[in-house]
């Protein structure tokens, strides 16, 4: 008893230092791990490219992470450029767009018969009536400029570590002079390659369509801004469970600003929650599978703790830090339980 509660005491202190370290260097972990995280999408993509039927013969492992590497370079500098540029625009218009949306609200309110209850004025006064919507995409706008200057960072770091990707392999198995601990750490390795590598792949693959779908029905309605919110819904797609809910709100807040009729708005609605669930819920699974095993609830929990550790940034890392965490708990014999407790069905195979 006393060695369990030793090692438990000794967990959380650990725990407890680990995550204030998480915090206090956030600024340098989160381009880091994106730049991790962006060489395993290229990795992923890579094999894909290599399994067409066409291409894949033809092209070389480093030649189709060089084409990985532009498509996402390219990709990264548009929506930069596109994020500032649209941004500005919705700025000039947010005090028109921020009185339509506080228009139809009241006539919704007072529509339900709210409009005569203390709380609904109240909620007007104290809640609608402060937001300043121009400050809010204005710091928004900045934020995003800022981005736009760590993007060299991380693609930087991308590169070097595209370039040591077998070196690094090479170095972390050498730590060990035992031949079947060094396989066994190689094997591992290669099980978190391979399932992060195409969780983020298809991930990426499956936002891209969602996003390329959403677009094509907000422009069909003649949504303002459908370029800037497809890219939205298209980048919350990574967060699991609530991203899909986030990316919907802002067009549908848009389209309420824009239109201000209630059938138009619901239609839209239907429309981009339809696309969210062909998606997330029958094309997903087929696709994804079960190549992560993890259970939805400790998801739910990791996307809670990472968010709010590192933001929205930490919310897009969370699965893919989870998954890593189990095939590594799952080495060794006194974190396997923790690997179990974490998987979706509890059947924990080891690497090695």
């Amino acid at each position: 008893m006393e060695s369990r509660f030793r090692d438990l005491v000794y967990g959380v202190a650990l725990t407890l230092m680990i995550g204030w370290l998480l915090v206090i260097g956030r600024s340098l972990f989160v381009p880091v791990v994106t730049a991790i995280l962006i060489v395993y999408v290229i990795i992923g993509l890579s094999r894909m490219l290599a399994r067409m039927p066409l291409l894949g013969p033809r092209l070389s492992e480093n030649a189709s992470h060089v084409i990985a590497v532009v498509v996402i370079a390219l990709i990264a500098v548009e929506v930069g450029a596109l994020l500032v540029a649209n941004l500005g625009v919705i700025a000039a218009r947010a005090p028109a767009h921020q009185q339509a949306l506080l228009n139809a609200i009241q006539q919704a309110a007072a529509s339900l018969g709210l409009e005569r209850e203390p709380t609904w004025q109240t909620l007007r006064a104290d809640v609608l009536g402060e937001i300043d919507l121009q400050r809010v995409i204005r710091t928004a706008a900045a934020s995003t400029s800022s981005l736009l200057g760590a993007q060299l960072f991380v693609l930087l770091n991308v590169a070097f570590l595209l370039l040591e990707r077998k070196v690094m392999v090479e170095k972390v198995v050498r730590l060990t002079d035992n031949p079947a601990q060094a396989a066994r750490t190689r094997a591992v390795i290669e099980d978190i390659n391979r399932r992060v590598g195409r969780y983020l792949a298809v991930q990426t693959l499956l936002s891209i369509l969602v996003g390329v779908l959403s677009w094509a029905i907000m422009a069909w309605m003649g949504l303002e801004f459908a370029t800037l919110w497809a890219l939205v819904i298209a980048l919350f797609n990574y967060i699991p469970y609530v991203g899909t809910i986030i990316g919907i709100v802002f067009p549908v807040a848009m389209a309420v600003a824009q239109f201000g009729d209630l059938n138009t708005v619901l239609l839209l609605l239907a429309a981009l929650g339809a696309v969210q669930f062909v998606v997330g819920n029958i094309l997903s699974p087929q696709v994804m599978g079960n190549s992560l095993n993890l259970s939805p609830w400790v998801i739910l929990i990791s996307l809670t703790v990472w968010a709010s550790l590192w933001g929205v940034a930490g919310a897009v890392f969370s699965v893919p830090i989870t998954a890593i965490m189990v095939v590594v708990f799952a080495e060794f014999d006194r974190t396997r339980p923790l690997a179990v407790l974490m998987s979706q069905n509890g059947q924990i195979t080891r690497s090695g």
